[in-house]
């Protein structure tokens, strides 16, 4: 692990333990080149997995970017950040534990619309409104008339 103030390659590991939630090993180091302290963070990963883009494309799977696209739907709604922390790893897990390496982008954003909605009416929206790429004013009228009239049994209908 290198040093983030020198750039050192030789840290020492003073204290590891799990993270509240225990989705993460929280690790103390030291350096001992310059004596810098700094924590890292390790995440368990199951396996490797990667996008399969609407186009085709597979990408790289990056958490992060998921975490980030969370955030963003949720900006200044009043959501516990470690709740958005949670529901990630939440479907991190699911993803990692489905037994494929290849997902689809689609599905990935079916989890977190299904997440969302359970969450924050307005974050799920957000969020829908990138993931079913509405254009017009007429698509958010559509789409809100499918929430505010559908039961739970129909919150899959992503492709009318």
């Amino acid at each position: 692990m290198r040093c983030p103030f020198c750039a050192g390659d030789d840290t020492q590991v003073k204290d590891s333990r799990p993270t509240e939630d225990n989705t993460a090993i929280r690790r103390r180091r030291v350096c001992t080149t310059c004596g810098g302290r700094f924590t890292t963070f390790e995440r368990v990963q199951l396996r490797e997995l990667t996008v399969v883009k609407s186009s085709g494309r597979k990408v790289p799977f990056e958490r992060e970017k998921l975490l980030r696209s969370v955030q963003v739907a949720l900006r200044k709604r009043p959501v516990d950040p470690d709740h958005i922390e949670r529901m990630v790893s939440g479907i991190v897990r699911q993803l990692e534990s489905s037994g494929e390496s290849e997902v689809a982008a689609k599905d990935i954003g079916l989890l977190v619309m299904d997440a969302l909605k359970s969450i924050d009416d307005v974050g799920y929206v957000r969020f829908a409104s990138v993931y079913r790429d509405f254009r017009e004013a007429r698509d958010f009228e559509a789409f809100l008339g499918e929430l505010s009239g559908e039961g739970h049994d129909d919150a899959d209908k992503v492709d009318d």
